[in-house]
Formats: C-alpha cells, structure tokens, sequence
C-alpha cells in the first residue's frame, strides 16, 4: 500500500524559508512524476511544482512560486522529494499536499489533480505579515 507522508510545514513570517518533505512508502519500483499542490481556505486546490522521478526534470507553476520555490529529489530515495519554500508571502499560507502517480509530467500533465493517484495528508503552511 502507497502512502505519501509530508513533513515540514510550520508558521512563519513573511519573508522567510520552510522546506516541505514528501517520503514515499510501499511505492511500486517505476518512474513517476510527484507533485506539490496547494489549497487555502476558500480556494481551489492549485498545483505548485512537480519533479518526474527519473531524471529529476522539475516543473513549476507559472509565476505565481518560481524564483522562490525548489523542489528536489533525494538522492538516494528517489521517490522522496523536498519542496524548499524562500521568501514567502502570506498568499503562500495554504494546505501543501504531496501527490504521486502520475506516468508523466509533461505538457501540463501534472497540474491535473484529478489524475494522481497517491496522495498525502497535507501540511500546513501559514505565513504572517
């Protein structure tokens, strides 16, 4: 049985740095892309990065985190990705969720939340002004 766990969420104050951590368990042996989405209160659930696991090419969503957000892979667990979060906004406060299984991420393929799927319970990120 899959299970995604996130860790890492936590409040902070604008302009400051979390790193989110999604760990795979029980994840079938095959390349897959994982993704960050996010929800706040009110507000539809909107994806925010995503890695395919073999060969690490990321993709982010446009404008809204680039230049702040990173997200990585563990070297050695190739189905553990991190999600560094710099200089962040109040409108990054949200629910992070990590979802996998998903069999590729190109050509906005992985902005579908619909089609993952594993997914986790989500961490908690509030950021205050």
């Amino acid at each position: 049985q899959v299970q995604l766990v996130e860790s890492g969420g936590g409040s902070v104050q604008a302009g400051g740095s979390l790193r989110l951590s999604c760990a795979a368990s029980g994840y079938p042996d095959r390349s897959d892309c994982m993704a960050w989405f996010r929800q706040a209160p009110g507000k539809e659930r909107e994806g925010v990065a995503a890695i395919y696991t073999t060969g690490g090419r990321t993709y982010y969503a446009a404008d809204s985190v680039k230049g702040r957000f990173t997200l990585s892979q563990d070297n050695a667990k190739r189905n553990t990705i991190y999600l560094q979060m710099n200089s962040l906004k109040p409108e990054d406060s949200a629910m992070y969720y990590c979802a996998a299984g998903l069999p590729y991420c190109s050509g906005g393929y992985w902005l579908q939340a619909e089609e993952y799927k594993y997914w986790g319970q989500g961490t908690q990120v509030t950021v205050s002004s």
